[in-house]
């Protein structure tokens, strides 16, 4: 197990698309892969039947959160009778799925991953084909060929793909799996700075750039705005665990109402902050950098875009040039929210869209530039998408270049 890597949570993940055959397995009453020898490098070669309890997982681009239910999943090797009375040395090893949400919905074409948990148990994830889930999953456990008809197996999950970063801790905790992450370092300076409490978003955003003093924007506009998420996340979580703790620590007198409202701002806040801090660390970068704009100006309808270039007077200026307006909106991931954009900015025809998700689908991607939507992502994200997705891809670098060119 190495910190800060795969191999902290999992133990090896087994992978595959389902077949037509497979699938109809999964829904019918047999409920048994056969012939999944490739398994037995991360389940084992037990001698009995082997029982692991599990978590289920279905995984879909049109729900939030994933259908989940807790059961077991069953190994073990169909010919351990055979061997042991009468001599027949074969090995066949099953695994046993019982009926569940998830088998019930899954199809052929879907993903399937088997993951080994540190903690021995299993999590075994369907996640529908041909969706950003899907591809993230992939991603996710770097498997990089899908051709092959059974499973394709990885273990000692500690290459350099496996790193977690922001973009695979974000999916994560999307399939259930909480991160450690903190930095002990400046708790005592956040407490004091901001009085035991969380101040507001830029105030923390650019206290997060202040600790990354050797950060040289100029050097890599992408790298910085990748170093500056990353250090706001973590002295976030290290802050937020804090004051958490204490907060629970005084209890709730047995007030449910009053439980359940301190955990859903605890939620609403995690999601909040995120997309803030982005557009927080972007106008950074853009300040940096010597570009015009205007933050969250009110245009037709009076939607609120992210950011104008070169701003709100030229915007609303009708002698001024609608060629040379550009609009970005800023999402730190995009599900089908990115269609929001659309909508905004009616001068501007070719909008901009910067997010930090990985791997979005190829279909999704595809609609966004039927839709004269570009994406923009930092130039690490690129290694997530596919080699024909990537040619049409804009790094922060050359979005700032653009803007720059047009005042």
């Amino acid at each position: 197990m190495k910190k800060g890597y795969l191999s902290q949570y999992f133990d090896g993940a087994a992978i595959k698309i389902l077949s037509p055959v497979e699938a109809d397995t999964l829904a019918s009453n047999q409920h048994e892969f056969n012939g999944v020898k490739e398994l037995r490098s991360i389940l084992g070669e037990p001698e009995d039947k082997k029982k692991y309890k599990a978590k289920f997982l279905y995984l879909t681009d049109h729900d939030d959160k994933p259908i989940a239910e807790d059961g077991f999943l069953t190994w073990y090797d169909a010919r351990q009778k055979a061997r042991s009375e009468r001599h027949i040395m074969r090995w066949e090893y099953r695994l046993y799925f019982p009926t569940t949400l998830i088998s019930q919905r899954a199809n052929a074409g879907d993903i399937l991953v088997i993951a080994k948990q540190s903690d021995n148990t299993l999590l075994a994830i369907v996640a529908e084909a041909d969706t950003t889930i899907a591809q993230q999953i992939v991603w996710l456990f770097s498997f990089s060929d899908l051709s092959c008809p059974r499973f394709s197996v990885r273990r000692e999950l500690e290459t350099e793909q496996d790193r977690i970063e922001f973009a695979t801790r974000f999916i994560l905790e999307n399939i259930g799996i909480n991160i450690e992450i903190d930095e002990e370092t400046y708790l005592d300076d956040m407490l004091k700075k901001f009085n035991g409490a969380f101040p507001a978003t830029k105030v923390f955003s650019d206290y997060a750039r202040s600790t990354l003093s050797d950060i040289t924007p100029h050097e890599g506009h992408d790298a910085a705005l990748m170093a500056w998420m990353e250090r706001e996340e973590m002295l976030f979580r290290t802050l937020e665990r804090h004051i958490i703790g204490e907060r629970l620590a005084q209890g709730f007198n047995d007030d449910v109402d009053v439980f359940i409202s301190f955990s859903l701002s605890a939620q609403n806040r995690r999601k909040s902050r995120a997309g803030l801090a982005l557009e927080n660390h972007i106008e950074a970068l853009f300040q940096e950098c010597g570009v015009r704009y205007s933050r969250t100006p009110i245009t037709e309808n009076r939607s609120k875009p992210d950011f104008i270039f070169p701003g709100h007077d030229k915007y609303h200026d009708p002698e001024f040039n609608k060629i040379d307006l550009t609009m970005l909106g800023v999402k730190s991931s995009c599900k089908d929210r990115w269609r929001q954009v659309l909508t905004e900015a009616d001068r501007i025809k070719r909008k901009h869209l910067l997010t930090l998700e990985a791997a979005i689908s190829k279909n999704q991607t595809d609609e966004m530039e039927s839709k004269e939507l570009q994406l923009v992502l930092p130039e690490e994200l690129h290694k997530s998408y596919s080699s024909e997705q990537r040619s049409w891809l804009m790094t922060i670098s050359e979005f700032i270049d653009h803007v720059l060119s047009r005042q």
